[in-house]
This record gives C-alpha cells, structure tokens and sequence, in this order.
C-alpha cells in the first residue's frame, strides 16, 4: 500500500510540471471598478491581472498570475498600487484575493484573503481566515485584526472577472450583483471579527517539501513510527523547522 501511494504521489508531481508547461504565453486584462466606501464615497480603482498558459489542455481559462489595484487618495492625490502574485511553488507567502478596500481617517485599508489551500498553509492557516493591511509610509503593513477598523465590513471588491467576460467597467451596482452570487463564502462578503469553530475553511494542513511542493499532513500521519516519519521527511527534504513527526508522534520514541 506505501508503494502504491509514493507511486501516486510521484505520478502527481510529474502531472503537476506537465501542467506547468502546457502553455507559457502570458496576456494582460484590465478594468475600472467603483468601490463603495463605508462613508457613502465611491472611489474609483485601476484593476489588471496577468495570465499565463493554459494550466491543462482541456482548461477553459488560463493560468493567474498577479493582480494590481491601483487608486488615488482622494485627500492626498497620492498614487496608491497593491499587487500580489500567485504562484504555488514560490516558498513566499502569496496568492491573496482581494475582499475589501476602503478609507479610514485617510488611510487606506484592504482586507485579503489566502487564495486556495496552498495560499491558506502559506499564511499559517489564519481563523478567520484574512490577512489585513494599512497603507502606512508609502507601503503596505501587515495588521492585526484588532486594528482593522470596525467600520469595514462589508465586502467590496468583486472577484476577479473570467477573462472571456470581462467588462472594461464596473458600477458599485454591478460590483454589488457580483457579490450577492450564492457561490461566494460568507467569510469572502463579510469581514468576520470571531475564529471559526473548525478552524480549517476546507482546507487539509499541508507541509511544503523540498523540491517546492507541498505534502497533506496525511503522508506523514500515516507513518507508522516517529523514525518512519522523520525518514520520510529527510527523503521528501522537509526542513527540521517544518517537519511535523514531533507533534504528531509526540511521547514517541
């Protein structure tokens, strides 16, 4: 049954560089988007988003790269861009999708979230699950959930559009019919101040490993002794730090 598994485990990997290159042309899109601010204000943003290949050959939409939000502060005229990359196999915490932008006392706040279960492991597993940023000194800041205002709550940025469908603009009106699809998680309209029970927002731990992928927690659980398990994580180059046979066979010799 081991082998059956390395096996399968061997034959995703491959899969997964296969995909990689099924296509490595890029294309750029762009739109304007309204964004209704908690006072009643509607700033409008530059929104872009770089695509690569097709990620299968029977894949309908190409592969995200990056996106960009870029608007100016109404007060200051200060040029503001926010831009963040997905990319899986970059060791750096990436991938965030945009949930909420706004203005408090003329700094700018953006709420994100961890793009796919990789994003999530990336982040540290965060409950609930945002990782939260001011605009301070010309730069984004990472916060704290205890200091994004509490006068930000509702959603306000749209996911971003199928390429095939993209409009060049938005209205607050279209942004609010994106929102309302019943296919968006509650967390991803509504900024959550409480953790949620699970903890896990459907997404398995995963350990990163040491050609840049990433292990479910199951492949090292599964061993059957804390020495199997340390094996399997020096032949899978999991570091020491990120190696979780000590908690998992805690008591274990």
């Amino acid at each position: 049954m081991k082998t059956d598994h390395l096996w399968l485990k061997q034959i995703t990997k491959l899969g997964f560089l296969l995909m990689m290159g099924v296509s490595m042309s890029a294309c750029s899109k762009g739109w304007q988007e309204e964004v209704l601010l908690h006072d009643g204000r509607v700033l409008l943003v530059e929104r872009s988003y770089n695509l690569g290949g097709y990620p299968t050959l029977d894949a309908r939409e190409r592969r995200l790269l990056d996106e960009t939000i870029t608007f100016t502060l109404p007060e200051s005229k200060q040029k503001v861009v926010w831009k963040t990359e997905f990319d899986d196999r970059s060791p750096e915490p990436n991938s965030l999708g945009s949930l909420l932008l706004d203005i408090v006392g003329g700094v700018p706040y953006l709420a994100t979230s961890p793009a796919g279960c990789i994003a999530y492991n990336k982040w540290g597993r965060p409950n609930p699950p945002y990782l939260l940023f001011k605009y301070v000194n010309a730069a984004w800041q990472q916060i704290p959930l205890k200091e994004f205002p509490a006068e930000l709550v509702e959603a306000n940025l749209m996911n971003m559009p199928d390429s095939r469908l993209l409009k060049p603009y938005y209205t607050v009106a279209a942004v609010k019919a994106k929102l309302a699809d019943g296919n968006i998680s509650a967390y991803a309209k509504t900024i959550l101040r409480e953790a949620f029970p699970t903890g896990n927002m459907g997404c398995g731990e995963m350990i990163r490993t040491g050609d840049g992928g990433w292990d479910g927690i199951g492949w090292f659980s599964e061993q059957p002794s804390k020495e199997a398990c340390l094996k399997y994580c020096e032949r899978e180059e999991v570091s020491a730090q990120n190696c979780p046979c000590n908690r998992l066979f805690r008591g274990a010799k």
